[in-house]
């Protein structure tokens, strides 16, 4: 009888063993699927932030220098007179010094002047050879001459001697004269390999694969490929599926990310997050594969499985004995795995609270606690309690999208649709004097023992993380020598003003250096350089921090201010024109500075950038005909 019982106690405790355990293990596997998933999709995105800024960075350096050079008043000197010195050597040289002064300033592999009138290919050595149209090496010039865009990438191998035909990322940008003509093409070289250098170091570390297209889905830049190869990115095994969404994605401001699926179309396969570049046309992809993912996972579940069944053998062959300890172990076991969990999770997130959303209420006594710790009268309403932090905690610009993203009929809206994480970033902070970046990343889920939606809340400091981001997007806008807005950002910042704000008065001053030629030809180029800052230093102090003051050329540059009236215009100019008329001193050389100004004014003479910059433009050239130093206002 007893062994009878003996037996039945032991297969029932077997029973709920084994049942036990294959749940956990299923549950389990499941679980680290999912947050091996969730940490792909974290991991991918940030290395494609990563990706985009250094690219960014690498990048817009050379495309900035570039049009720098396409809008130097002094080599269109040069090209406009080629024709009369097609034999004069000394012409020659002074186009290649003038190359050569920046191939060695920025140590670029290539820098280099196409005429359009001869089709002259100069580079840092003088006149390398003339381009032909039935030539297939020069197909990418005669492509872009007929393009309307003012600059472009391509990759292709260097020509050049002694660049040994290494494959190399070409900026080109097109020389115009003031009637829009074309004069010609200018432009930098870096070899690719830099790039891939880049690339491969974030592979190495995160795992992922790194590719710039172009917008016909052709590899320009990889660690395996280059542009010269003519690879098609969607011709690999699982991406055609979401070419047209990597393609037709053109939002520059952020990413989008998609997982493709396996044959079958049951499993998720590649994670893929991509970025729209338009300073660069190229997209900017990320593909994770998880296939060595779900073959660990399962490798994992496996010897699980087996571990299960001898520890099952085991238990059947003592259990009278050791059925107690046994249960004791269990126990120990698990608080330790909730120990840890509770442990790792801590040093992932700051704070962690769980709601009950239909409700309206917090879910369990620590939550409530956490509540209370921040000031929240005891069993307030979450919907209330939402308004008292973000009084008390939150920077007030933040405050109304911090309650409207958490209100719960937001959370029960979001869910219904599907959506069960929300994040949200702001400012926050302690002492209400200190603020830092905070992020909440909140879960949504139903719980049916109460019928209820819960939301997991986790919230993180990344203040680091967005000081960060923030340095690096200020740094691409920037130029080199002077720190302002190089041309591009100029243009973008303008534009977006005249968008938000079309009711407005706004100036717009269009500054160039007077005889600017004669201080390079005279001093050199490095005391031109400090010419140059002396100028934009100058310049910074008639305006307000947030005012909008860039480089557009070499010696030329724009201011874009609000107005209180039109006459605030004439004397701003008047104030700048004064100023500018100096004397400039650096060791023993000398140069009296002064500027020619041309001023143009919205809405009246143009509501964006390229009208009220030709209309500052033809004011400025007035100015010019008057005998320079002066302002001329545009009417």
């Amino acid at each position: 009888m007893k062994n009878n019982i003996l037996v039945k106690t032991n297969t029932l405790i077997c029973l709920v063993i084994v049942i036990g355990f294959l749940v956990t293990a299923i549950l389990s596997y499941h679980a680290n699927y999912s947050a091996s998933l969730n940490n792909i999709e974290q991991v991918s995105s940030l290395t494609s932030e990563g990706i985009y800024y250094q690219m960014m960075s690498t990048l817009t350096k050379p495309v900035n220098i570039s049009l720098t050079m396409a809008n130097d008043s002094l080599l269109k000197e040069y090209l406009a007179e080629e024709r009369n010195h097609m034999d004069d050597k000394e012409y020659v040289d002074t186009i290649r010094s003038y190359l050569s002064a920046y191939q060695e300033k920025y140590d670029y592999d290539s820098v280099f002047l196409v005429s359009a009138a001869t089709n002259r290919y100069y580079n840092f050595n003088g006149v390398d050879r003339v381009l032909a149209q039935d030539n297939e090496e020069n197909i990418w010039y005669y492509t872009f001459l007929n393009d309307t865009a003012d600059y472009s990438m391509n990759v292709d191998n260097d020509e050049v001697e002694n660049a040994n035909n290494d494959i190399t990322v070409f900026v080109n940008c097109k020389i115009k004269d003031a009637h829009g003509d074309i004069m010609g093409v200018v432009g930098v070289g870096l070899r690719i390999d830099t790039l891939q250098s880049l690339l491969r170091n974030y592979e190495d570390e995160f795992g992922v694969d790194a590719y710039l297209i172009d917008e016909e889905g052709n590899i320009e830049i990889s660690t395996e490929y280059t542009g010269y190869q003519k690879i098609d990115l969607f011709t690999m095994d699982g991406l055609s599926e979401i070419e047209d969404s990597v393609l037709g994605w053109k939002e520059s401001e952020r990413a989008q990310s998609t997982w493709t699926t396996d044959v079958a179309g049951k499993e998720k396969k590649d994670y893929v997050v991509s970025r729209y570049i338009p300073e660069l046309s190229w997209h900017l992809v990320i593909v994770r594969d998880t296939g060595a993912l779900v073959a660990e996972l399962r490798s994992r579940l496996y010897q699980t499985m087996t571990v299960i069944v001898f520890i099952i053998l085991i238990i059947l062959l003592v259990i009278t004995r050791v059925i107690k300890g046994f249960n004791k172990q269990i126990l120990r076991l698990t608080n330790e795995k909730q120990e840890t969990f509770r442990k790792a999770t801590e040093q992932l997130y700051d704070n962690i609270y769980e709601l009950n959303i239909t409700q309206n209420q917090a879910a369990g006594r620590s939550t409530e606690r956490y509540f209370e710790s921040l000031g929240v009268p005891k069993n307030t309403p979450f919907d209330q309690a939402l308004h008292v932090i973000a009084q008390k905690q939150i920077k007030e610009e933040f405050r109304a999208g911090y309650i409207a993203t958490f209100s719960p009929e937001n959370v029960m809206r979001e869910f219904e649709r599907g959506n069960t994480h929300l994040r949200y970033d702001f400012m926050t902070s302690l002492d209400g004097e200190d603020y830092f970046w905070m992020r909440i990343d909140a879960h949504t889920y139903y719980w049916t023992d109460d019928e209820s939606v819960h939301m997991f809340v986790y919230r993180k400091n990344i203040d680091k993380e967005k000081s960060q981001e923030i340095q690096m997007a200020s740094q691409v806008e920037r130029d080199d020598m002077t720190h302002i807005y190089h041309k591009m950002a100029t243009q973008r910042h303008i534009e977006q003003l005249l968008s938000e704000h079309p009711e407005k008065l706004y100036g717009f001053f269009i500054f160039d250096i007077d005889n600017f030629k004669q201080v390079n030809d005279k001093c050199g180029h490095a005391f031109g350089d400090l010419v140059i800052i002396e100028f934009v230093h100058t310049i910074q102090q008639h305006f307000h921090e947030d005012d909008i003051i860039g480089r557009i050329g070499g010696d030329e540059f724009v201011a874009f201010i609000p107005l209180a009236n039109e006459g605030q215009a004439e004397e701003k100019a008047k104030e700048l024109s004064e100023s500018l008329d100096k004397t400039f001193s650096s060791g023993a050389k000398s140069w009296h500075m002064s500027a020619s100004i041309g001023v143009a004014t919205a809405p009246k003479d143009g509501v964006d950038f390229d009208a009220l910059y030709q209309k500052a433009d033809l004011a400025l050239y007035q100015t010019k005909e008057r005998g320079k130093s002066g302002y001329t206002l545009f009417q």
